[in-house]
């Protein structure tokens, strides 16, 4: 499987720098290609285009949930006495595409129920139908970086996303003893060529920027 480190190492080599190279480092070329994945994500003009890529997305296996009120979850107008629960933490940034954030799937941490997404102000409408007691299906939204369910007592979430960064820190697997050029690039081949160019073309602006007279042989870049 294609890593960070040797798409990284592709790149350079295309492009003829060097790792001693003071201004094209790693990371800058790393910050560049997630800049134009996150470009090419957001392009895609449903979420199903999407789903058939499935090395964009990541699991967050056990998502802790603590317990708050319905004003914090923004239910103020909910009048059963309704259990709230949010992630105690923020959800590591998730990209976004026009129809909204990428979540795939959040269920309980074993797989076997799904949560769904909706809006705090649609939930409460849905609540006061005479129909609602019959829903069974169980509810999530996402604000402000946290994800609220209502009537939910599970103390952790699984979350299946394309996260805009390194996850490995909380992902609960092997990957968090990596090195971040070591993990896998979780970027499928048909978009990466495309994402490849347009950072190959941006590198070949950056190498050719001339000095402009800097005094103190600073970078223009800096």
């Amino acid at each position: 499987m294609e890593t960070i480190g040797s798409s990284i190492s592709r790149i350079r080599n295309i492009t003829k720098t060097v790792k001693e190279d003071p201004f094209i480092t790693d990371r800058f070329i790393y910050s560049l290609i997630n800049k134009y994945a996150k470009m090419y994500i957001a392009r895609q003009e449903s979420v199903n285009q999407l789903l058939k890529f499935n090395l964009l997305f990541r699991t967050i296996p056990c998502m802790e949930l603590i317990q708050i009120d319905r004003v914090e979850a923004c239910c103020s107008g909910l009048t059963s006495d309704c259990l709230f629960k949010r992630t105690k933490d923020k959800v590591p940034g998730v990209m976004e595409a026009a129809f909204g954030p990428l979540f795939r799937t959040i269920s309980s941490i074993d797989g076997s129920q799904e949560v769904f997404p909706t809006f705090a102000s649609t939930y409460t409408s849905m609540s006061k139908t005479s129909t609602f007691k019959y829903n069974k299906k169980k509810y999530y939204w996402f604000l402000n970086g946290y994800l609220y369910f209502p009537d939910l007592d599970w103390d952790e979430v699984m979350i299946e996303a394309i996260f805009d960064g390194d996850i490995n820190h909380i992902s609960c697997n092997l990957d968090a003893c990596r090195i971040i050029q070591d993990q896998p690039l979780s970027i499928p081949a048909k978009l990466f060529a495309e994402i490849e160019k347009q950072v190959l073309a941006d590198l070949g602006t950056t190498i050719n920027i001339p000095e402009q007279g800097n005094d103190d042989k600073q970078s223009p870049l800096r």
